[in-house]
């Protein structure tokens, strides 16, 4: 069994902020297979799974705010004994250029929160990610302040391409694993 987890915070005014990327790419994922998301109170999720080349993968989206996104990982990992090696976290990164994204396996949590707190509780760094660019982030606005405001509608635009090529990456992540995800993708940049 694997896990995605796409990171994001709840409330209806968060949906189209930067930080919110985890979540639309979830969404989309679950689109395309025909799945909707049910909340899981005991997981502190919304939860849905799709069968991609006879995988059961679990799509998670954390009811807990960013900063505590680690509670629900660790809730799900637990119960379905799902080892850390089979977890992707999908997430926002200040410091890739909105129109691009990476995979990375193992890191330290680069200043992300979310990150921060599924490292302290499922103990370890041992988890792959696929980060979404969401930069470049103004000279003179606070991380905090940046990752919370929305895109523009020119923006968007781009966005919408890159979530559509993520879910094509994370296809590809599950059909041929993660160096060749990495070596596919990691150089792409769809803003030219």
């Amino acid at each position: 069994m694997y896990l995605v987890v796409g990171l994001g915070n709840y409330p209806k005014e968060y949906e189209l902020t930067r930080h919110n990327v985890g979540f639309m790419c979830l969404d989309n994922l679950a689109q395309k297979y025909n799945v909707n998301f049910k909340t899981e109170v005991k997981f502190k999720s919304d939860f849905a799974s799709i069968n991609l080349n006879d995988k059961k993968i679990i799509l998670l989206k954390p009811l807990t705010f960013m900063n505590l996104s680690g509670e629900a990982v660790q809730k799900i990992v637990s119960f379905y004994k799902i080892k850390p090696e089979n977890v992707l976290i999908v997430f926002d990164d200040i410091s890739l250029d909105l129109g691009k994204f990476r995979f990375r396996s193992l890191g330290t949590d680069g200043g992300h929160n979310g990150i921060k707190s599924i490292i302290n509780l499922l103990g370890t760094q041992k988890f792959d990610r696929l980060k979404i660019g969401i930069g470049p982030q103004p000279k003179f606005v606070k991380s905090e302040t940046f990752v919370l405001q929305h895109f523009s509608n020119e923006q968007i635009l781009l966005l919408n391409k890159v979530i559509c090529k993520s879910i094509d990456a994370i296809e590809d992540y599950f059909n041929l694993g993660i160096y060749a995800a990495q070596n596919k993708y990691n150089g792409l940049n769809l803003n030219v």
